[in-house]
C-alpha cells in the first residue's frame, strides 16, 4: 500500500505543477494564490506544503516545466524539417498561431513570463529557471542552423527576441490590426531573411 500513496502524491504533485503553470502563465506570480493553484489542481490548500516548501519553490519548479513543455512542442515542430529555412518557418508557424495569442497560459513561458520573473529577486529560484529555459530555447535556435556554418549566436539571440517581442505585443494589442501586422510581419520577416543576422 505504501508503494500506491507514493504513486498518487507524485502524481498529485505532478496536477499541481501543471496547474500552477498553466495559471502563472496566465496571471502572473502575483495574480495567483497557493489556494488558487490547489483549487484548480483539484486539492484543498492544507495539502499545499506536502510538496512544496514556498510559492517560490512552486513557482521555480512550474517556471521549469513550462519551458519543457514549450521545449518538446518546438521539437516536434522542426523535427524532420530539411534545412534551417522550413525549420524556422515552422518554428514560428506554430508560435505565432492564434491559440497561442489567445491563450497564454499553454504557450511560450518566455512571452508569459518575463514581466513578472523582472520583478522577483535575484536571489529568488525562479530566475535561475527562467534563464535556464531561456538558454534552452537559444540552444534549440542554434541546433537548426546551417551545420556547414559556424554557429551564430547573435544570430539566434535576436530570433528568439523578435519571437517574444512579437507575440507579446501582438497579445496586448489584440482587437487593434497592427496585432495582426506584427504577426505577419515577423512570419515574413523569418520566411525571407533566414540567411541573414537580422533575421
Amino acid at each position: 500500500m505504501p508503494r500506491a500513496s507514493r504513486e498518487q502524491a507524485s502524481s498529485n504533485r505532478v496536477a499541481i505543477e501543471e496547474s500552477a503553470s498553466r495559471l502563472f502563465r496566465e496571471r502572473g506570480f502575483g495574480g495567483v494564490s497557493v489556494a488558487e493553484v490547489m483549487a484548480d489542481a483539484g486539492f484543498t490548500h492544507g495539502g499545499f506544503y506536502g510538496h512544496f516548501a514556498s510559492k517560490d519553490e512552486l513557482a521555480a519548479i512550474a517556471c521549469t516545466r513550462a519551458f519543457e513543455d514549450s521545449l518538446d512542442r518546438w521539437k516536434q515542430r522542426v523535427a524532420g524539417q530539411g534545412d534551417e529555412a522550413s525549420a524556422l518557418g515552422a518554428l514560428i508557424d506554430g508560435y505565432l498561431a492564434p491559440r497561442n495569442l489567445r491563450a497564454p497560459g499553454g504557450a511560450c513561458p518566455s512571452a508569459a513570463l518575463s514581466n513578472d520573473v523582472s520583478r522577483e529577486g535575484e536571489d529568488k529560484p525562479v530566475r535561475a529557471a527562467f534563464v535556464a529555459g531561456v538558454k534552452a530555447q537559444l540552444d534549440l535556435l542554434l541546433s537548426v542552423q546551417d551545420p556547414d556554418r559556424p554557429p551564430d549566436t547573435d544570430k539566434a539571440l535576436v530570433q528568439l527576441a523578435t519571437m517574444v517581442g512579437a507575440l507579446v505585443l501582438a497579445r496586448a494589442t489584440a482587437g487593434d490590426p497592427i496585432s495582426g501586422d506584427f504577426v505577419r510581419a515577423v512570419r515574413e520577416r523569418f520566411a525571407g531573411l533566414v540567411d541573414e543576422a537580422t533575421v
